[in-house]
């Protein structure tokens, strides 16, 4: 990807909307474009950071393993997203790995580049901060759908976290693999498979082709 290029998508990302043309000049000087394919880890749990990325084109999976080697999802990452940014503020290994679900383009940002533009940008230091924030309470919100909720309501929550209002309907566009509901929810994948049966059966969920999905609005009563 051209200069001009890198610079015309880093224009679009509300985290860089404060900036001025001289910096974003530096910034996509110190940028580059990535792509990978599917099943590629991009960063992982642990490394030394030397980039955060912006998530152009594709999805990619945020998840951490334990000793054993059991995994945690801990979100999804589409279009527009970011990550990489907490290891270059504090200095600190990756807290998690992130690896693509389907071939994914990204805007690599150096960290000489992202700490620069920090220093010299109030909108987007404040930028950073909401979007840190935002993150925390996410984090709140499943800590709270795990220890509240039985497994139909955090599969439901799953389901209407990743559905989108389509002309008054709210439908799952991208196929959610059984086993990845199982890591993001604590449970096993058979589990979840039962649960997913259980709410089509029962009406609350109807399939589509290409593993798309109808949620029906009393799926909300499981989190209510």
């Amino acid at each position: 990807m051209a200069h001009e290029d890198i610079k015309a998508f880093l224009r679009r990302v509300p985290l860089f909307a404060g900036l001025t043309e001289p910096q974003f000049e530096q910034l996509a000087a110190g940028s580059a474009r990535r792509s990978y394919p599917k099943g590629r880890t991009i960063v992982s749990e642990g490394e030394p950071s030397q980039s955060m990325y912006i998530l152009l084109a594709g999805r990619a999976k945020v998840q951490r393993s334990d000793s054993e080697g059991k995994e945690v999802i801990l979100a999804v990452l589409g279009s527009g997203e970011y990550f990489g940014e907490m290891s270059l503020i504090d200095d600190a290994p990756r807290s998690a790995s992130v690896i693509t679900l389907e071939t994914s383009e990204f805007i690599a940002v150096s960290k000489e580049a992202f700490k620069a533009m920090l220093a010299q940008s109030p909108d987007m230091a404040m930028s950073v901060m909401r979007g840190l924030v935002r993150r925390l309470r996410e984090a709140d919100k499943k800590i709270e759908t795990l220890a509240l909720l039985d497994v139909y309501g955090r599969v439901a929550r799953v389901l209407l976290d990743f559905s989108e209002d389509v002309n008054g309907e709210r439908i799952v566009k991208n196929k959610l693999p059984r086993q990845d509901i199982a890591k993001m929810i604590g449970a096993s994948r058979e589990m979840v498979s039962r649960v997913m049966k259980g709410l089509e059966i029962d009406g609350y969920i109807l399939p589509l082709p290409e593993g798309k999905l109808v949620l029906r609005e009393k799926l909300a009563s499981y989190i209510s």
